[in-house]
């Protein structure tokens, strides 16, 4: 079997051989070749896996994206996806084999970060990927929607009692492409977790609505100077309206779920994607009208240099640990005294007794901050050393907000 990297002449064929790993069928392109997932892809970052008689039977693709780190740091982060093997080859080592190669081909590249959204976290956690944000839905039923109201703090020129002059106007999808896409990379560039979506995403129309020019309504946020600064990307089946993406600062985020919540014609209000410190619940009068569902993992991450990705966060606590880190995919294994002084960190190789010793799946879980390493010390991933350790990686590694991911690839 020999794996080697694609070309443009090879998409086609690429297409074809990952759709058929999932025995499902192409969709058909617009007319311009657009609007469909993989009108994105980046051929000169896939990976056919081959048989000797040069057939292909396995696919895997990389995006080239961005990825906020805690700090509002932005990194390239590779995003691995299209990853599929053949019915009739599976089990057989090809799937190990490519994730293998594009690892090395990545770190060739110098790349240091590696993200995926995993089908089955059985498969890609032994590959060293950890589940780091997660997401759900909401659903509100509109006889329980009142909202509490704001309590006023008893100044005149308290924002609370001053009127709302931002603006809510329902656009359709079409029209306001400029507009998502701007929103979209102001919230991005600040959130932990958020990737970047390359112009040629919106352009091709490649992905879930609404980057994907599925008939949508947009809800557009404008603050009081009539500057977009929040959406909510919706649609309405049956008595049901689902908002696929909220995209949005805290104040506009408030307005334009009152807008949902008040439409017409409309039993209940699904929103889509919800990190799980949303402040919504918080904000109905009614604290168990929100019923969570979904609850799960989203964005996965690996580290493929662990000092540059460990140097390359931001920190909010000074501190010292040592870390033992396995990484058996690749057959490596590294301890490394992390100092963080200032918000800046060093990480060098130390032979020092370790505080935690960890996989390398584990360190991508904690390394934006939305895993606590006491839970995995608690769910025996992670062994601590003594007593304080765990304490310590908690507050070393905290964000200043929970990472979440919205991008789907």
């Amino acid at each position: 079997m020999e794996i080697r990297p694609t070309t443009d002449e090879d998409h086609d064929v690429f297409v074809d051989t990952l759709h058929a790993a999932f025995g499902r069928f192409p969709e058909t392109p617009a007319e311009d070749g657009g609007g469909v997932w993989w009108s994105a892809l980046e051929m000169d970052r896939g990976l056919l896996a081959m048989t000797a008689d040069g057939r292909p039977v396995g696919t895997a693709a990389a995006y080239s994206f961005e990825l906020t780190l805690p700090g509002e740091i932005l990194a390239p982060a590779a995003g691995v996806s299209a990853v599929g093997v053949l019915p009739t080859h599976r089990r057989r080592g090809v799937l190990s084999a490519m994730m293998r190669h594009q690892l090395t081909a990545l770190r060739a590249r110098g790349e240091f970060l590696s993200v995926l959204l995993a089908s089955e976290a059985l498969i890609y956690r032994r590959f060293g990927y950890g589940p780091a944000t997660y997401t759900g839905r909401l659903t509100v039923p509109r006889h329980q929607a009142a909202l509490a109201l704001p309590r006023a703090r008893g100044r005149a020129d308290d924002p609370a009692t001053v009127p709302d002059a931002s603006s809510v106007e329902v656009l359709r999808r079409a029209e306001c492409g400029e507009i998502l896409e701007e929103v979209y990379d102001q919230y991005r560039r600040t959130q932990p977790g958020a990737l970047s979506r390359p112009r040629r995403w919106w352009a091709m129309g490649a992905g879930q609505p609404p980057i994907a020019p599925a008939p949508r309504y947009v809800a557009v946020h404008r603050d009081a100077a009539g500057v977009p600064d929040g959406y909510a990307s919706y649609s309405l089946e049956g008595d049901t309206l689902t908002v696929d993406e909220t995209i949005a600062t805290d104040d506009a985020a408030m307005a334009l779920a009152r807008f949902a919540l008040g439409h017409d014609l409309v039993t209940q209000v699904v929103f889509k994607h919800f990190p799980s410190d949303h402040p919504l619940r918080w904000q109905l009068a009614d604290f168990n009208a929100c019923q969570a569902s979904s609850n799960t993992d989203w964005l996965w991450v690996r580290l493929l240099d662990i000092p540059r990705a460990l140097t390359s966060r931001g920190w909010f606590t000074d501190g010292e640990l040592i870390l033992d880190v396995d990484d058996p995919f690749l057959g490596e294994h590294g301890r490394y005294l992390l100092t963080v002084r200032d918000s800046k960190a060093d990480c060098v190789p130390t032979d020092r007794e370790p505080d935690l010793s960890l996989d390398v799946s584990d360190l991508g879980s904690i390394y934006l901050g939305g895993t606590a390493p006491s839970t995995l010390v608690r769910a025996g991933h992670i062994r601590a050393h003594h007593p304080g350790a765990a304490t310590l990686a908690d507050s070393l590694f905290r964000a200043e907000r929970s990472p979440h991911c919205l991008h789907w690839f």
